[in-house]
C-alpha cells in the first residue's frame, strides 16, 4: 500500500507500531496517541527510524482528546484488554467515527479460545489484568466480534500471529 495513509496509533507508547506502517508506507502520515511524557518515546523512536516528518503527537486521554476523523487506520496495540466491555464500547465508537468510509482498525490482544483456559499464556493473561486493572480482561474472539460489532465494524478477520501468543482482528468501517 502506497496511497497517502493516514494512520493513528491509540496509546501507541513507544510509537513502534505507527513507525512499521511509516517505514513501509514512504506516503503515511503517522499521529501517535498518548500523554506526552509517554509520547516523548514514540517522537524519539520516529527519529530514529528517520520518519520524524511524518510523525506528529496527539497527546492526552484516548477517552477525552478529539481524534480528528479521516484515518485510513486505527491501530489498538494491548490496549482493549485494559478495560470493561462498556469502555470498550465507548471507545470503539469514537474509533469508528474518526475512520474515514472503509477505514480499517488494527487490534493487537492475547486472545483466548472460548473455552477461556487454552491456549496457556492468552488464557493466564486475565490474571495479569485482575491485578493490575480495575475491570481489564483477555476477551474470546466471540466477544471481540460481539463488541466490534455493536460499535459499527464489519468483516472481523482474525490472524494468529506464529510464534506469538497474540492475535490480530483487522475490522472494516
Amino acid at each position: 500500500w502506497t496511497d497517502p495513509m493516514k494512520v493513528l496509533d491509540v496509546a501507541g507508547g513507544h510509537g513502534l507500531f505507527g513507525i512499521a506502517f511509516a517505514k513501509q508506507n514512504p506516503n503515511a502520515e503517522v499521529t501517535l496517541l498518548d500523554w506526552a511524557a509517554v509520547a516523548a518515546v514514540g517522537t524519539e523512536n520516529a527519529r530514529k527510524a528517520g520518519v520524524e516528518k511524518r510523525f506528529k503527537v496527539l497527546a492526552g486521554s484516548a477517552f477525552d482528546v478529539d481524534y480528528g476523523t479521516g484515518y485510513d487506520v486505527i491501530l489498538l496495540t494491548n490496549f482493549l484488554h485494559h478495560f470493561d466491555p462498556a469502555t470498550i464500547d465507548k471507545l470503539l465508537k469514537k474509533v469508528h467515527a474518526a475512520l474515514k468510509p472503509a477505514g480499517r482498525v488494527v487490534t493487537l490482544e492475547f486472545i483466548p479460545n472460548e473455552d477461556r483456559v487454552t491456549p496457556p499464556i492468552a488464557a493466564a493473561f486475565p490474571m495479569l489484568m485482575l491485578c493490575g486493572t480495575p475491570s481489564g480482561d483477555a476477551y474470546t474472539v466471540s466477544e471481540f466480534q460481539k463488541m466490534f460489532r455493536a460499535a459499527g465494524f464489519s468483516n472481523n478477520i482474525f490472524i494468529p500471529l506464529p510464534d506469538s501468543p497474540q492475535q490480530l482482528l483487522i475490522s472494516q468501517k
